[in-house]
């Protein structure tokens, strides 16, 4: 029996558009109740045929995938309207009127004839001080630019959500949302607390939650000489005092990033209880979080309007998510552990993969739908829990494919690594062997191509050494070493296939994660017709690099690893020519851009990237990535 609160809002959160081609449709939207949307194209002769799955993960709390299929192709390079109408015949102007845009009745989305112009960012952390790279998308659509020229995709390319760098104010948010909302509890194995609700009362609930994280002896050394004695988590983050670990923490953290209407059903008052230190950090937190808050009409304006396509990266889960086979066995074989990084993944499958590739997630949702169908309950049963994230650690489908022109190719490059037989501490492969035959057959004779890999494949050789350095002296986890030259055996299979003969003409990498941007363009040395690659990195959304650090590394990787560098010769990609893309607004010369935003490239017909630009969140003038013709190496 379904419980009802009337004085809730009937939509929590969306819609956002998903997956979306000629013939269908994907809309994600989480209501208080079971909802049964009615899907309309206002003036248009084409008969939708939709399906509408629900998961409910509270008491209030329930995730819709409305997929909608059409019995014939939709109107290419049109502005379509459309609405979401419920069951008392209210639509989204009356619903979500902050959805609308100035002197519009609907919202509205274009099916892009090829694609010929998108937007891509990553690592969204809503604590930074950087303004929301999202709200650049926003501004955009302001204009009422043409269909002709509306971007075809949004692509998110890893790091949506921090549920291991959480705020003060947005865990108290998030646990006042879990009670209004009745999400469900759930009992923990092998913590020091014994289920959700009495780690939300535990004296370490806030900024102390790493003492409640299990350790592990094998990191006791890294503890003494890096974390002056603190107790070091099996979570490798830095910053992990208020790790999320229960799904009902995962699912509020999602809804509080993508929508304002929770926000208006809790209060950021600082929690009781807290140090002196601990208000001081609160306070400081606060003022950044309701920046943060007070944008999201914008933001959920966009995702209403573009459609928006994901993969995680470490952040979604935690910090250095599969870096290690050591990382691994340990991480995996504690049952707390194993239940928090669980619980994070099926936030993802419910707000981020089910919306991706709706088929390939199904038998997933349909378990997830057995393990929270009783509404009634007040917490989850913890042996389908348990079997749930068993099937989805196994579960090797989160890559997929998006059928337009260019073809777009999303990769997995967590969950599908090419672990170190030799050293289990070493860094493993991005993509194993297996998931690189399957990209390699993917490619094989199309004239172009994009593919999304969270982390650049060609990336700032400097940084590669360092994080290279520190893994051979057993610290890997201290850099981040996480980049396809750290495994001598995935880079090398990646590099070939690049260099294969049938690989495409041009192909296009985005990338994110590095909270930089930066453009290479990367040929094949002393060959003719030699495959074009473009290597575009945009990150991050809300987050960046520190900057004075930065500066450093960047002129630095210029002198060590200049044109004629005898450095260039140790490289595993040294068979390859780099010419780097200067932004723009470079003052001394420098290839690295430093500010949160978003991306931008602009394609021919060819499918090769004409214009590269980085759209900054503080509204400055866009920067521009500038075509040089001096090779890196």
């Amino acid at each position: 029996m379904v419980s009802m609160n009337p004085s809730l809002p009937a939509v929590l959160a969306g819609p956002v558009l998903r997956r979306l081609e000629s013939q269908r449709l994907a809309i994600w939207l989480v209501g208080s109740r079971p909802l049964s949307p009615q899907f309309v194209l206002p003036g248009l002769p084409i008969e939708p045929l939709q399906r509408c799955q629900r998961v409910a993960m509270g008491r209030h709390a329930f995730v819709h995938l409305l997929e909608v299929q059409f019995d014939a192709p939709l109107p290419e390079d049109v502005e379509l309207e459309y609405d979401l109408r419920l069951d008392n015949g209210l639509g989204i102007a009356d619903w979500a009127p902050h959805l609308l845009y100035p002197g519009r009745h609907l919202p509205n989305f274009v099916l892009r004839r090829r694609v010929d112009n998108l937007l891509h960012g990553s690592c969204r952390k809503p604590h930074h001080s950087a303004p929301d790279g999202l709200l650049c998308a926003d501004r955009l659509l302001l204009e009422s630019l043409a269909p002709q020229q509306r971007p075809a995709l949004l692509l998110m390319t890893g790091d949506q959500v921090y549920a291991d760098d959480v705020a003060g104010p947005t865990l108290k948010a998030i646990h006042g949302l879990v009670e209004c909302l009745g999400l469900f509890d759930e009992a923990l194995d092998g913590a020091l607390v014994d289920s959700g609700e009495a780690l939300y009362r535990h004296p370490a609930g806030y900024y102390h939650r790493a003492d409640l994280l299990p350790s592990h002896e094998g990191n006791e050394p890294l503890r003494r000489r890096f974390f002056r004695g603190k107790r070091k988590p099996i979570f490798s983050s830095s910053n992990a005092d208020n790790h999320l670990v229960t799904l009902a923490e995962v699912m509020a953290m999602y809804l509080l990033v993508w929508s304002p209407t929770p926000w208006t059903l809790i209060s950021l008052v600082m929690p009781e209880g807290l140090s002196a230190e601990d208000q001081q950090r609160y306070q400081a937190e606060q003022p950044l979080i309701e920046d943060f808050r007070d944008g999201l009409d914008h933001v959920a304006r966009v995702m209403a309007h573009l459609p928006c396509l994901m993969i995680f990266d470490d952040h979604d889960i935690t910090d250095d998510w599969n870096l290690s086979a050591q990382w691994e066995q340990t991480a995996y074989g504690h049952p707390f552990s194993r239940r928090i990084i669980g619980n994070a993944l099926i936030g993802y499958l419910a707000c981020q993969g089910w919306g991706n590739d709706p088929t390939a997630c199904s038998p997933l949702i349909q378990t997830l739908q057995r393990l929270t169908e009783d509404t009634g309950q007040r917490q989850l049963i913890a042996s389908l829990q348990d079997s749930l994230i068993e099937a989805l650690l196994r579960f090797q489908s989160w890559h997929y494919d998006l059928p337009c022109d260019p073809p777009l190719r999303v990769l997995d490059t967590r969950t599908r690594r090419w672990r170190s037989e030799r050293d289990l501490k070493k860094p493993s492969g991005l993509l194993d062997w297996e998931a690189l035959c399957e990209l390699q057959q993917t490619l094989l004779d199309h004239p172009s191509a994009i593919i999304v890999s969270p982390a650049p494949i060609f990336g700032v050789k400097l940084i590669e050494t360092v994080q290279r350095v520190f893994s051979t002296l057993g610290y890997p986890l201290l850099v981040d070493a996480e980049n396809w030259m750290a495994h001598r055996g995935a880079a090398q299979v990646i590099l070939n296939i690049f260099r294969h003969s049938r690989t495409p003409g041009h192909y296009v990498i985005l990338s994110g994660d590095v909270h930089y941007s930066f453009v290479y363009e990367v040929l094949i040395r002393h060959r003719q017709r030699s495959p074009h690659l473009w290597q575009v990195t945009s990150s991050g959304i809300k987050n960046t690099f520190p900057r004075r650090l930065l500066d450093v590394l960047d002129r630095l990787n210029r002198w060590l690893y200049a044109p004629r560098s005898p450095l260039n010769g140790f490289t595993q990609r040294r068979a390859m020519q780099v010419v780097p893309r200067l932004p723009s607004r470079s003052k001394a010369g420098e290839r690295l851009w430093n500010g949160s935003g978003l991306g931008q490239v602009f394609f021919d017909d060819e499918g090769r990237p004409v214009r590269v630009l980085q759209l900054n969140a503080d509204a400055s003038e866009a920067t521009e990535f500038v075509r040089t013709h001096r090779p890196e190496h």
